[in-house]
């Protein structure tokens, strides 16, 4: 693995795939790994499910939701890293994504690398994504040479906000935004955005 020390700001282009290995993490229950085509079929029933997309939208149809894998493989070979598909170390089931990506909107925090999470609801509350998450931080910061991540979430949706925190983030109510992919109306609409960087990140692990 090269360790690279780029700037987030220039994080859609500076990443030459070739140079980073094939993504497998692993923690005491997960395994967070590349996709697949067996995964394809539990995440579209993740997606189907109105607990998930509480905060993220409508419920997908199947197709849908393979545009969704499609485009997050798509984006392993563009940047060599992306949202991991996670299993469960002891019998092998998938159970969602978390990782890292870089988004393609507009916002005045982007270009930026954000950690992200989504998880089937029968496994809430078990610390898995918090667990997955600090693997894919350490990953971020040691491996990659990351400066900084952002996660960012609808404003009422404060699970995924407890599990920032959890990860060290913070958040600042001036950062607030609108999202530009979610319609004008739309309850979804606004966003708060959590930041780590990679000092505070080292600082907090130190003995």
């Amino acid at each position: 693995m090269k360790t690279r020390d780029y700037s987030s700001r220039a994080a859609d282009s500076a990443i030459d795939s070739s140079e980073i290995d094939m993504m497998t993490l692993k923690t005491e229950r997960l395994i967070l790994r590349e996709w697949n085509e067996a995964d394809r079929e539990p995440f579209a029933r993740m997606n189907a499910d109105a607990r998930v997309m509480e905060y993220l939208g409508e419920r997908m149809s199947r197709e849908r939701s393979d545009e969704v894998a499609d485009r997050i493989e798509a984006h392993f070979r563009a940047h060599g890293f992306g949202l991991c598909a996670a299993e469960l170390a002891e019998g092998g089931e998938f159970i969602g994504f978390i990782g890292l990506a870089v988004p393609t909107f507009e916002a005045a925090f982007t270009p930026c690398v954000e950690i992200g999470w989504r998880l089937a609801a029968e496994y809430w509350g078990a610390g898995l994504a918090t667990e997955g998450g600090r693997e894919i931080v350490r990953y971020a910061f040691e491996e990659l040479g990351l400066p900084e991540l952002v996660s960012l979430t609808a404003i009422r949706n404060e699970r995924s906000r407890q599990v920032m925190t959890k990860l060290g983030m913070t958040h600042d109510a001036a950062e607030n935004f609108d999202h530009p992919r979610v319609p004008v109306g739309d309850p979804l609409r606004r966003h708060v955005l959590y930041r780590l960087r990679r000092e505070k990140w080292v600082n907090s692990a130190a003995p």
